[in-house]
């Protein structure tokens, strides 16, 4: 009982980053997603430690375990556009899995970059 208020409570901090995103971006017009905004920001009290890792893990964690989920929607809703299941369709599908690739290339090339600076910086000390 103890872990699922634990939860309930990271996921709600979570939540509450994503509302303060959205609130900077409508208090000063921003042209950029709120949801966005709210992830630079729990990234940057994240960095400069002014919310703990262990605020956010398990919650973090369970959603990520029903990070599919939340897709099954907008995949529904390609049923709906048979035009993609044509050769343009073909073309923007082979778009996205080209980006996709590179996004996680480029992402794990720099994870593993700030792995071996983690490293560096233990040994170091």
């Amino acid at each position: 009982m103890v872990k699922f208020i634990r939860i309930v409570f990271q996921v709600f901090i979570l939540y509450l980053f994503s509302f303060v995103g959205s609130w900077v971006v409508d208090s000063f017009s921003l042209q950029f997603p709120g949801s966005i905004v709210g992830l630079i920001l729990l990234f940057v009290c994240l960095y400069f430690k002014i919310v703990p890792v262990q605020f956010i893990k398990d919650g973090a964690g369970f959603l990520l375990a029903f990070l599919a989920l939340f897709f099954v929607p907008a995949t529904v809703g390609i049923m709906e556009y048979p035009e993609i299941f044509s050769w343009v369709g073909l073309g923007i599908i082979l778009s996205i899995a080209i980006s996709t690739i590179i996004s996680i290339v480029v992402s794990g090339k720099f994870c593993q970059y700030l792995e071996k600076k983690l490293l560096e910086k233990e040994q170091v000390e």
